[in-house]
């Protein structure tokens, strides 16, 4: 539950107009049931906890007011999200079932009868709500797409592939990637000669990452027996993308003989849980995460047996800041194998280091990396990784080490690894090695701007090559426009070399850009002086000194600035 003292934060004037607002709607007949400050209470605090994403404790909120959308229609709307984002589909359904006798609908409610009616092969009645569920105005385009893309998938009974075929056409040509994905399965669901081929034409778009469908192909092989093609897919697949966390846990489940059902192109059902998890991965691209929650919890209610939604959801949590519920779905999802377990414990130690605990962040990935029963590239590198942003530079050097001496200088990773391990040097102290790992890296691949970046702002520092920093980073802003800390570099680089003029005008846009970083302002408030604005350049001083984030050591110079100036 949310603290009431959380609670309590909402200032006078917002209180006021929300229950301004709530009154307006309400009929006046209805006013004493729920005028009561308990009952406001209940309100505001299930709206307050809907918008933090925590259903649970929001459900509980809202189930007190039943009754309350018979004067006020957003309340339906918004305590069927709490139902549906909190796991309870059973009284969802009733819910909206009861809205549905006393003609209350919503596209909401109209949207979980026809799921529950999908999901229960009562396909007339599915197709009865999805098209109620078109007449609300509100709907987006996005909506509209998958309320016509449920309606197809719940008309195929008695259809051949052709009249399918013909009704898909007819769909927003706007979604031209979910189109041809749509066709693949459909093709799949009626056991078509050509659905090899375009699984393959699928896989193999260069334009799209369509990754995951490998899966979804190899699915089908190993559900018709063909086991031996199946993994030729997957490894195929993993030769080209490595990374991807559901290729990798099917490889797996392939070497230790696993049988499970997660995915059957042959199942409707199964088939709209995906197109369903699309809609919600763009939704979630967009920022949108309590809708596209809503839209991936009907995946899961759907299909149950695909655990890979649950890495969507847990990275949904994450970006809302709702760290606990992000944790504890990456503690359920690393149940399901090894590839499972290894992506969700470097999730939950990013986890813990943004709760300030550290040294059980180091603790869990470390042991979760020593117990892998093999160890790749990949799986070094990331190790590497997190013990150099974590400053264990030494350790992380001996790992990025292991890698470059499994790959050479053509390897897609060696740019990064060289790069990575450069900064491990150069922050260990070792700037020969460093400086020999970043120009390896760069030759290995020029145009990497960051790179270039911290390479040319270090031979600055040391007041060394800035003539060639200054043409480097030149080149880093026309690859990375905008990037304040390129522009701030190549202010600093112009201030070295006395040009002091042309130097402000970088550095005023870094400022601009980033008004909150010390070194910026420190570096802005440095050419104001040389180029004669002495007041100003103690105001941007000063102002450095009260940033937290400004280090002890930079504090001290300051300090020395505002007493002799430069």
């Amino acid at each position: 539950m949310l603290e009431s003292k959380k609670l309590r934060k909402i200032t006078g004037h917002i209180t006021f107009v929300i229950i301004f607002i709530f009154f307006s709607t309400l009929e006046a007949k209805s006013l004493d049931k729920y005028n009561k400050a308990e009952n406001i209470a209940d309100y505001f605090s299930g709206i307050l906890l809907l918008n933090q994403s925590n259903y649970a404790d929001s459900y509980q909120y809202f189930k007190k007011l039943d009754g309350l959308e018979e004067s006020h229609p957003n309340y339906s709307r918004k305590y069927i999200y709490s139902l549906i984002n909190s796991g309870n589909f059973s009284q969802a359904f009733n819910f909206a079932k009861k809205l549905n006798r006393e003609k209350r609908n919503n596209y909401e409610s109209d949207f979980v009868l026809g799921i529950n009616y999908l999901k229960n092969s009562k396909y007339d009645l599915a197709k009865k709500y999805f098209i109620k569920a078109k007449k609300y105005n509100s709907i987006s385009v996005l909506n509209n797409y998958i309320l016509n893309t449920l309606y197809i998938w719940s008309d195929l009974e008695g259809s051949t592939l052709e009249e399918a075929k013909l009704k898909l056409s007819q769909l927003d040509n706007r979604f031209e990637n979910l189109k041809k994905i749509q066709n693949t399965f459909l093709h799949c669901y009626f056991n078509s000669k050509d659905t090899d081929l375009l699984f393959n034409k699928l896989i193999s778009n260069e334009k799209t990452d369509f990754s995951r469908y490998n899966y979804f192909y190899a699915r089908h092989l190993d559900n018709k027996g063909q086991k031996i093609e199946a993994r030729k897919i997957i490894k195929k697949a993993l030769d080209k993308y490595p990374r991807n966390l559901i290729l990798n846990q099917y490889e797996v489940n392939l070497d230790l003989q696993k049988n499970f059902s997660d995915f059957n192109c042959s199942n409707k059902i199964e088939i709209v849980a995906e197109l369903l998890y699309i809609a919600a991965n763009a939704l979630s691209s967009q920022s949108y995460f309590q809708t596209s929650n809503f839209y991936l919890n009907f995946s899961k209610f759907l299909n149950k047996n695909f655990y890979s939604f649950d890495t969507l959801l847990a990275e949904n949590f994450y970006q809302i800041e709702d760290l606990k519920s992000a944790k504890k779905t990456y503690q359920k999802l690393r149940k399901n194998g090894k590839a499972f377990e290894w992506y969700s414990n470097k999730q939950i130690s990013r986890i813990l280091i943004q709760e300030k605990k550290k040294d059980d962040a180091i603790k869990l990935y470390t042991n979760s990396f020593n117990n892998l029963p093999s160890k790749g590239i990949y799986e070094i590198y990331d190790y590497a990784e997190f013990l150099k942003n974590n400053e264990q530079y030494a350790d992380s050097i001996k790992y990025y080490t292991k890698v470059l001496e499994k790959i050479d200088t053509t390897h897609p990773i060696y740019p990064e690894v060289t790069d990575s391990r450069g900064v491990a040097y150069e922050r260990n102290g070792q700037w020969d090695k460093a400086e020999k790992d970043l120009l390896a890296s760069l030759e290995a691949s020029p145009n990497q701007a960051y790179v270039i970046n911290y390479l040319a702002y270090t031979w600055i520092e040391k007041g060394i090559k800035i003539e060639k920093s200054l043409k480097m980073l030149e080149k880093a802003n026309k690859i990375k426009s905008n990037d304040p800390y390129i522009i701030d570099s190549l202010g600093w680089a112009l201030y070295k070399l006395k040009r002091y003029q042309e130097s402000k005008k970088y550095l005023q846009l870094a400022v601009k850009l980033m008004p909150a970083d010390p070194i910026v302002n420190d570096h802005y408030g440095d050419v104001l002086w040389q180029n004669g604005n002495e007041i100003q350049a103690r105001y941007y001083w000063n102002y450095v000194l009260s940033l937290e984030k400004s280090e002890k050591d930079l504090k001290e110079k300051i300090e020395q600035k505002l007493i002799k100036g430069l």
